[in-house]
């Protein structure tokens, strides 16, 4: 009897010593995951030596798009607090042609909008052959990353280097894109203060999401691409969940002084 005992001892102590694990590796894993969706996104994998800013307007060979509001000026802060807090709408209804055609001329100037955003953001373009449009090559420092990035047009080597909408469309009909008339709509997903060159990959990681649930590996970028965001959102009438204002605040704590950013046309300005 006493040898079975003290088999049933160890046995105990073994059993409680292996759920005092477990626990513990729980407890690990639900702090991690408090920790990135709280704070961790902030600075997980983040380079602060990128690029501050990504390019807006060039007035040399760009017509501005009608917004239906103008994006307030002053901080983005204040345009903030102005974004009425609501939660998401149901996504019924949501397809990529409720935006229009992708990359139509809206602008009139003759050239896509997919051309136009990498005209504007690529140093060194080329264009093919009797072109003043299409873009075939050129190079930058890619925004969301901080890294150097070469462009050359072609089937695969294209996708290296997409057009991110600051605010995604999936993200906009959420929180009042469904309320914009077609023409408002087909404006907001070929504005140029909506659209940044960048990274396929990093494109493809953001997706739909908002600054609640990703930002930009640069951190150098995240001021002006919050503040983006906000004056996109306050150019259209969208709406921000309290997450994500929570998150844009946060960014913004560190820049408190950041502008709201505009399209201005020499013409228009002063």
């Amino acid at each position: 009897m006493s040898i079975k005992w003290s088999a049933y001892r160890r046995t105990r102590r073994r059993s409680r010593q292996a759920w005092a694990f477990l626990g513990t590796a729980a407890a690990g894993i639900l702090a991690v995951l408090f920790w990135f969706f709280t704070s961790g996104q902030f600075g997980a994998a983040a380079r602060p030596d990128g690029p501050t800013e990504a390019p807006v307007f060039d007035s040399a060979w760009m017509k501005p798009v009608q917004e239906p509001r103008p994006v307030p000026e002053g901080s983005a802060l204040a345009a903030l607090d102005g974004l009425a807090v609501k939660g998401r709408a149901p996504n019924t209804g949501y397809s990529r042609e409720a935006f229009g055609q992708a990359w139509l001329d809206v602008d009139r100037n003759g050239c896509d909008t997919r051309n136009d955003i990498l005209r504007r953001d690529l140093a060194g373009v080329v264009f093919s052959e009797g072109s003043t449009c299409k873009v075939t090559a050129g190079h930058f420092r890619e925004p969301y990353t901080g890294r150097d990035i070469d462009f050359r047009r072609g089937q695969d080597s294209s996708r290296e280097v997409q057009i991110d909408h600051v605010v995604a469309l999936g993200d906009a009909w959420q929180k009042g894109a469904q309320g914009l008339d077609p023409v408002q709509r087909q404006s907001l997903a070929n504005d140029p203060l909506n659209l940044i060159a960048a990274e396929g990959a990093a494109n493809q990681q953001k997706s739909a999401g908002d600054a609640a649930t990703w930002l930009p590996k640069n951190t150098a970028l995240r001021c002006h691409y919050v503040a983006r965001q906000i004056s996109v959102k306050s150019a259209y009438g969208l709406w921000v969940t309290a997450a994500e204002k929570d998150a844009m605040k946060k960014v913004l704590s560190t820049c408190p002084q950041q502008p709201t950013i505009r399209v201005q046309p020499a013409h228009a300005a002063g």
